[in-house]
């Protein structure tokens, strides 16, 4: 402990230094040229950057681009910084038609549902390549920072671009974040980013980001995290019977919700004749506490999880000719878990799991004419998982599986008149094998999907969309090969995606309201052969079954505005609602036949407001989660109550010289302490509070 809190010392006192010198040491300020653009000219043009907003990709290299038929909800540079968010999973709550799945805390498991179809149905990409986990299928999103994210993007259906890699097709919905790239000015060699946050449950969470030019076709760029935090904080625990009496009422800490990380990544990004690369790799390294479910008046429990996640990746894309380019995606991953559980009140135990990966994608587009591209792509991944455990008889017991998937999608996109659209078909191949026991047979999986636009009136911005598509997700090898509870003859859970939506945009050039941007998307799913586990008649015994059907209906709409309310005094305002009817049709014998599927509520909605002027920021951010249903019965005890929160902060942005600035910032989450539960039992922090100092150099 005495160790810790020297080395939390000593880096605080090194970044304050660098501060420091880095006032004394600066230039005389000196205002804008008489020849450059004013600072509220400069500021309206940069409005329409504030806010989430919809933007269309494009191909960057050759002559012909493709808008995307779909755009898709981003979070922007500028979005990012309004937000009063600590990682990835804490942005993502803003966008519509997203659960997040939240366990508590700084170090708690965050995983995303996207319109209900399941947690292990999101693609999650990282630079364009997706994360994997071969063992449970979650992704925790909290384990990435926004210090290094340049931008977020959500994508319903699939992202609309043909030039990708296959696993970018197979997804029912897919995450991009795209890390930052590094952009230097003219003369400029390197810059650096120091950053430190510290807050309400004992935080300290100093951040670095270097970024060097090379030479004019190659540049570099680092940055490191350090998160500690002893993750206490005061919660209400309060509970009620069948009858709805109050049977526990009492305030308690959160205990065993500690985490220490660290973050280290590095990229090399280089620029060819026709053509970029860039070459990252990552490390993530944990220890923390899992605090469990507050059960039977239990508040403490004794699991700790130990986690290593690292991976090298690469990227190539080649312009051949003014007809085709190339692309290829290469990586190796490497994930270790320690799980420890030393509660005396439950089975204690020590397993250790190990998992490798290697994924080589080869993308390849060709220009029929100029507006039409076909793409043709191949895919291959190795995934393998090994485990230990403290006893030796559950090591004998271990399946080691190792499975192989070659994935083969033909796309075409075109432009006609006033029409875009999309076309794609995916093949998956699948081989497994087994050290022991049975294996999951071999799977051959094929899957199309559509996408059309029309724009009728091109001068209003007003577009009609509308998208079909069918998918599957793998059953995970602890769906398959769970020791007493996996089931190797399970088969894929399938998905079929209707949905029909509008996008109407406008620019205001006369006016105090700057821009209107309305969305609004009506969708019907169907989830089916989806796997749950299931008592098998022995007490604890449970096995896992193709059983599920699901069929979700909802309603997207999304609101964005700008408004200049005097000269230098910007105003953006973003409101998000979503509605969706998510009903079990597995069994018409079942107490719970068309009931609301758990954890999804009927009605939710988010907004956000900013007003900034001449380098301070105000920013208001709001949550809201209508009543859900816990359990598979829609009855009144395992009825949820909704929740809300509202988030402020306050931001200075200085300027000390030409290329240095100052950044602080006071944020509060939860202003109104308001007792909520994402998940039952896991109860959420009260009004907590985050200081922030960076300085750019």
């Amino acid at each position: 402990m005495l160790a810790k809190a020297y080395y939390k010392r000593l880096l605080l006192a090194g970044i304050l230094s660098i501060i420091y010198s880095s006032i004394i040491a600066q230039e005389p300020y000196q205002s804008s040229k008489p020849h450059q653009k004013s600072d509220s000219i400069q500021s309206r043009e940069k409005s329409s950057l504030d806010t989430i907003q919809v933007l269309d990709d494009v191909i960057v290299l050759g002559k012909k681009r493709f808008k995307e038929t779909i755009p898709a909800q981003i979070l922007g540079p500028s979005e990012l910084e309004t937000l009063n968010s600590l990682s990835v999973a804490d942005a993502i709550r803003f966008f519509s038609g997203v659960q997040l799945k939240d366990y508590g805390g700084i170090g708690g498991l965050k995983t995303i549902d996207i319109r209900s179809m399941g947690t292990n149905h999101m693609g999650i990409f990282y630079d364009g390549i997706q994360l994997g986990n071969a063992q449970n299928g979650q992704v925790d999103l909290g384990k990435f920072s926004l210090d290094n994210v340049e931008s977020i993007s959500l994508y319903h259906g699939q992202k609309s671009e043909i030039f990708q890699s296959a696993k970018d097709f197979g997804s029912s919905g897919t995450i991009y974040i795209t890390t930052r790239k590094p952009k230097f000015k003219e003369n400029e060699k390197g810059h650096m980013k120091a950053t430190l946050r510290s807050g309400s449950f004992d935080l300290f969470n100093p951040s670095l980001l270097y970024e060097y030019k090379i030479s004019d076709h190659v540049s570099s760029s680092f940055s490191g995290e350090w998160i500690n935090a002893s993750g206490k904080y005061n919660f209400r625990y309060r509970r009620r019977d069948q009858q709805g009496e109050i049977k526990y009422d009492t305030t308690a800490v959160r205990k065993n919700g500690d985490i220490n990380s660290t973050r280290m990544e590095a990229g090399l990004h280089g620029v060819t004749n026709r053509g970029t690369w860039t070459l990252r790799g990552y490390n993530y390294n944990s220890e923390r506490g899992i605090p469990g479910a507050i059960v039977n008046n239990v508040f403490r429990r004794g699991e700790r999880l130990w986690d290593t996640n690292s991976f090298i990746q690469g990227t190539l894309n080649q312009e051949i000719t003014n007809d085709f380019k190339t692309l290829l995606n290469i990586k190796y991953a490497y994930d270790y878990t320690h799980y420890q559980n030393n509660d005396y009140r439950e089975y204690q135990s020590d397993n250790k799991y190990r998992q490798k990966e290697i994924y080589v994608s080869s993308a390849n587009l060709y220009s029929i004419l100029n507006n039409w591209d076909i793409s043709l792509v191949v895919d291959f991944q190795w995934n393998k998982l090994s485990a230990e455990f403290n006893n030796p008889e559950k090591d004998e017991l271990f399946p080691f599986p190792t499975r192989y998937i070659t994935m083969i999608a033909g796309a075409t996109a075109f432009e006609w008149w006033k029409f875009k659209g999309q076309a794609s078909g995916l093949l998956y191949l699948s081989r497994e094998t087994v050290k022991r026991y049975a294996k999951s047979p071999n799977k051959s999986i094929f899957t199309p999907a559509f996408f059309i636009s029309f724009q009728p009136l091109e001068k209003h911005n007003f577009t009609l969309r509308a998208y079909f598509k069918q998918m599957f997700r793998m059953p995970t090898f602890n769906d398959l090969y769970y020791t007493d509870m996996g089931n190797p003859f399970l088969k894929p859970e399938h998905t079929t995606q209707y949905n029909i939506g509008l996008k109407y945009t406008k620019d205001f050039h006369f006016s105090f309201w700057k821009h209107l941007d309305i969305q609004a998307d009506t969708y019907y799913n169907e989830v089916i052969d989806k796997i749950i586990a299931y008592p098998k008649g022995q007490q604890f015994r449970w096995t896992m079954l193709n059983l599920g059907e699901v069929k979700i209906r909802g309603i997207d709409v999304s609101l964005t505005n700008v408004f200049e309310l005097f000269p230098d005094m910007i105003l953006d305002l973003k409101g998000q609602y979503t509605y969706q009817k998510a009903q079990d049709y597995t069994n018409p014998k079942d107490n719970f036949y068309k009931h609301q599927i758990p954890y999804i509520p009927w009605h939710s909605a988010s907004a956000m407001a900013a007003i900034k002027y001449k380098g301070w920021a105000l920013h208001y951010s709001f949550i809201y989660t209508g009543e859900r249903y816990n359990q598979q019965e829609n009855y009144y005890f395992n009825h949820t109550q909704p929740w809300y929160t509202s988030d402020l902060a306050v931001v200075k942005q200085i300027a000390l010289n030409k290329r240095r600035e100052l950044k602080v910032s006071a944020e509060v989450s939860n202003l109104f302490s308001q007792d909520y539960d994402v998940i039952l039992n896991y109860p959420m922090p009260k009004a907590n509070y985050r200081f922030l100092i960076s300085i750019d150099l």
